[in-house]
């Protein structure tokens, strides 16, 4: 069959990646996509945040039999919904169910009425009263924009000033844009974190590996938020007896509780969580794969990942046998001189001889006149595999010293997060 992958990042190179191993894809196609998934896909020039036009440009190339929707835009504005009242195929959660990542407040409310384990929260869309509840809440404290922000619209807030001045940025000086018209006002949780990625078709939950993000820009987990600096998987405190615990008491509770409110969810379900003393705990949900925990989860799948596509739209994933290979992966991010701020574009990107077996997810690149250029902010997603984590991230980083562009950074401390922790 012929698929269309919707997207232009590093994720989206790692989909795209995946369905080419599949026996049953002939031909994928990419809105927009980029030099990377050029490669290996037909890329399509359309605005896929323009609902009516992705829509129009499916009805009109009648070959594609099955549109992948992974981006959290275009889910949130309902693009799985217009394909379906179109005829056609397609997967990731309609408008309805993506709302559990497109609002904080929803997810955070949904939590508190089904009794799933988060932090405790005030929600504001009043300046004055968001302030004024900042002035004597308890510091640390994290804040949250209600709305999509590109990964970026959370502050942990380590004093009063920070709090205060993080309040006025999200709802006065529109940091985040319209996201942030409503916050959520979040107790600081401590304890290692973990993304614990679901396919589910809205009545069985299949987990993935999981895996530990680093959205801070700079090693040690200092510098601002990021989309993310790199990835790794497995988690190494994440065992069987964590598995039970947080299928039993959030992955089953949220699906039946997202069925309960008529927001059935099929497609990736994304679970932040964090260990804490009391347990585990949900610190977010996306609606699709994460970026760049994608990059480091399906480069472990065996099975076919068109398969578990399709059986998610026809609610048989019941049916499926999942497999995970054995071992680790790592992926390191190359950025942009000035992300996650100002940056520029247009960097000539210069290659060694990289080992044949590491992985490149191109997200932020372009092709012009036969030059690699970047074209973003998170360049690069450079993954190796290895029999552990520390065998993996060698073999990451040896093949980073091969690849240079005016500007590039990136974290030099990638998969080594929770090494003092007693694996389960």
């Amino acid at each position: 069959m012929n698929v269309l992958v919707i997207g232009n990042g590093g994720r989206e190179h790692a989909v795209v990646q995946a369905l080419k191993k599949s026996p049953i894809v002939n031909k994928i196609y990419s809105m927009k996509g980029n030099a990377g998934i050029g490669e290996l896909a037909e890329l399509v020039n359309v605005d896929y945040c323009d609902i009516q036009a992705a829509a129009d440009w499916v009805d009109a190339h009648s070959d594609v039999e099955y549109t992948v929707v992974t981006p959290d835009d275009p889910l949130a504005l309902g693009l799985v919904d217009e394909l379906e009242c179109r005829g056609h195929r397609a997967f990731g959660p309609r408008k309805n169910a993506a709302i559990i990542e497109a609002s904080k407040a929803f997810s955070k409310e949904l939590m508190k009425k089904y009794d799933i384990p988060t932090a405790k929260y005030e929600t504001f869309s009043d300046y004055e009263s968001a302030k004024a509840y900042v002035e004597t809440c308890d510091i640390p404290v994290v804040l949250k924009a209600d709305g999509l922000a590109l990964g970026k619209g959370v502050l942990i807030c380590k004093t009063r000033e920070e709090a205060l001045d993080g309040v006025k940025e999200m709802m006065l000086d529109k940091k985040f844009g319209t996201a942030g018209n409503k916050i959520v006002v979040e107790e600081f949780l401590e304890g290692p974190e973990v993304s614990a990625l679901a396919f589910t078709d809205g009545k069985t939950i299949v987990p993935m590996i999981t895996s530990c993000d680093h959205k801070r820009v700079y090693d040690n987990d200092e510098g601002l938020n990021t989309g993310g600096m790199g990835t790794f998987a497995p988690a190494p405190f994440y065992g069987e007896k964590t598995q039970r615990e947080v299928m039993e008491k959030i992955m089953i509770p949220t699906v039946n509780a997202m069925n309960a409110e008529g927001r059935t969810f099929k497609g990736v379900l994304y679970f932040g969580l964090m260990k804490t003393k009391d347990g585990m705990k949900v610190i977010e949900y996306n609606s699709r794969f994460g970026d760049p925990e994608t990059q480091v989860i399906l480069p472990m799948l065996k099975t076919d990942l068109m398969e578990i596509f399709q059986a998610v739209t026809d609610e048989r994933l019941a049916d499926m046998q999942v497999e995970w290979e054995d071992g680790a992966c790592v992926c390191v991010v190359l950025a942009s001189g000035g992300y996650p701020t100002a940056y520029q574009k247009g960097k000539e990107m210069t290659f060694g001889d990289l080992d044949d077996d590491v992985i490149l997810c191109h997200a932020g690149t372009k092709r012009v006149d036969g030059k690699l250029l970047t074209d973003g902010g998170r360049v690069l997603g450079v993954c190796a595999k290895g029999a552990t984590i520390e065998q993996a991230r060698q073999k990451a980083y040896a093949n980073v010293e091969k690849i240079s562009f005016d500007g590039m950074h990136y974290r030099k401390d990638i998969g080594m997060k929770y090494r003092d922790i007693e694996k389960e």
